[in-house]
């Protein structure tokens, strides 16, 4: 199995394990789709790009607040949210999930999705 079939995989059993989660997408660090779950209404360029940004920024915020390495950046609106997880050494798992999600649940899902997808790219 591909990298970027197994990584496909991950993400059907993240959106299969919650059905909060709408979409997802594993980006590079540096903002590159490496595999993704999204509607046909949403840019993957335009995940991949704000999601290096905000994990970029994220970051930096931890370095410079003394709150040691990322591991999440979570995003609350008012119709949901946008959960942003380290997945492996140079890439994230992003999950956009509606607004009933309880975060408890999501967060454990991500973790395991992360993993994965962690041990899918070592």
């Amino acid at each position: 199995m591909s990298m970027e079939q197994q990584l496909g995989r991950v993400l059907a059993e993240l959106q299969t394990s919650s059905g909060d989660i709408e979409a997802s997408a594993v980006v590079s660090e540096d903002g590159l789709i490496m595999a993704s779950s999204l509607p046909k209404d949403v840019e993957e360029g335009r995940v991949a790009g704000m999601s290096a940004v905000l994990l970029s920024m994220g970051s930096r915020a931890a370095i410079e607040l003394r709150r040691g390495d990322l591991e999440q950046v979570t995003i609350q609106g008012s119709v949901g949210y946008v959960v942003i997880t380290q997945a492996g050494r140079h890439s994230v798992l992003v999950a956009i999930a509606n607004r009933g999600a309880k975060l408890g649940l999501l967060n454990l899902n991500m973790s395991r999705g992360a993993a994965a997808i962690g041990a899918a790219l070592s």
